[in-house]
């Protein structure tokens, strides 16, 4: 996946994210996983912003922070994907990152 990721494949991007998410055929690096995940999210890519709303709102990879969470789950649930749209219910209903609604 890195040759393809790197000229900028977003599919490929979010596969090797995963890659280094799991620790798949590499070392497990969740700095480096988001990495991967922000080029793939920043095209538009769902399961990349949704992964990366993850990361976020767990704090692995990255400084935890709940409103950030809420922007890429937005994305990802605005373009349909449903553990997003599941995922932003559940902020929206703790109130973590967003007034409590």
């Amino acid at each position: 996946y890195r040759k393809a990721a790197e000229q900028g494949d977003a599919d490929a991007q979010f596969n090797l994210g995963g890659m280094y998410h799991y620790g798949n055929g590499v070392d497990q690096n969740d700095s480096t996983a988001v990495e991967w995940y922000r080029k793939a999210a920043e095209q538009g890519y769902a399961d990349a912003q949704f992964y990366l709303g993850w990361m976020y709102g767990n704090g692995n990879g990255v400084d935890q922070n709940d409103s950030k969470a809420v922007e890429w789950y937005r994305k990802a649930a605005e373009q349909g994907d449903a553990d997003a749209q599941f995922n932003l219910g559940g902020m929206y209903h703790y109130g973590n990152g967003v007034d409590q609604n």
